[in-house]
């Protein structure tokens, strides 16, 4: 018998499947190559701006942009409907890091040989703004979209964010900072003495985390959670919750 999800679920899914429907028009805005032509000509544009806000936002909330509004998470967890199978984590993880360090170091040097940022102009190359007009837009749109569908079917859950995504490492290296300073921000906490073994945190996991392991440490602390709330939508022993509180 078909099961229905909680409604803070249905909502979730509901606006990450809602900015993948607007990706045509927001691309640009996350995209890895129109930062590097704003560096290269001095100008902070609108995936400059994004990316940083990525990055201030994980100070208090984690890696909640990608369980929440990532229009690439939407499309898969659209694609679980035909692979929903665990993704292998683990050294995987860091494939992104090889794809991040680089593309940071060529930004950082555009930027130098430009003579450093001038001017801030967030439509760069979005003048109307609307990321896909032309052509070859649909191309790269169309490229874009194949990587991480192609990559959900093949890998599993998620597995683009795990291994090409490159605004991850902005919101991994928010969160260990705000795990140093540890101020109050939002968390997962568990109660180990609740747990019933049922294992359905884990198995319904869309990052496929070992979340039955986290919460009988009673850790929840992991680079690759989104915060989405599935884990404790999914117990019915409420041995997960959500807290805004400076814990670890």
């Amino acid at each position: 018998m078909f099961r229905q999800q909680p409604v803070r679920q249905r909502v979730r899914k509901g606006v990450i499947l809602t900015t993948f429907l607007l990706f045509p028009i927001i691309m640009n805005y996350f995209s890895p190559y129109v930062i590097i032509d704003g560096a290269s000509q001095g100008i902070v544009n609108g995936s400059f701006i994004v990316f940083g806000l990525m990055f201030l936002s994980a100070l208090v909330l984690g890696r909640a942009w990608c369980g929440w509004v990532c229009p690439a998470g939407g499309l898969q967890e659209a694609a679980s409907m035909v692979n929903n199978g665990q993704f292998k984590t683990g050294k995987r993880d860091w494939i992104k890091w090889f794809i991040w360090l680089p593309w940071i170091g060529v930004i950082v040097a555009a930027a130098v040989s430009s003579g450093g940022y001038r001017r801030v102009d967030f439509f760069h190359l979005t003048e109307s703004g609307v990321s896909v007009t032309e052509p070859i837009q649909y191309i790269t749109y169309l490229t874009v979209v194949g990587i991480f569908f192609g990559l959900a079917i093949l890998a599993g859950r998620r597995a683009g964010c795990h291994t090409i995504c490159w605004m991850a490492p902005f919101m991994i290296i928010g969160r260990k900072l705000r795990n140093v300073a540890a101020w109050p921000s939002l968390r997962l906490v568990a109660q180990s003495t609740s747990c019933r073994d049922c294992l359905k945190c884990t198995s319904n996991c869309p990052m496929s985390l070992d979340v039955h392991g986290m919460v009988q440490r009673e850790r929840m602390e992991h680079n690759e959670c989104i915060l989405c709330g599935t884990c404790i939508d999914n117990c019915s022993q409420d041995a997960i919750r959500f807290s805004f509180s400076a814990g670890k």
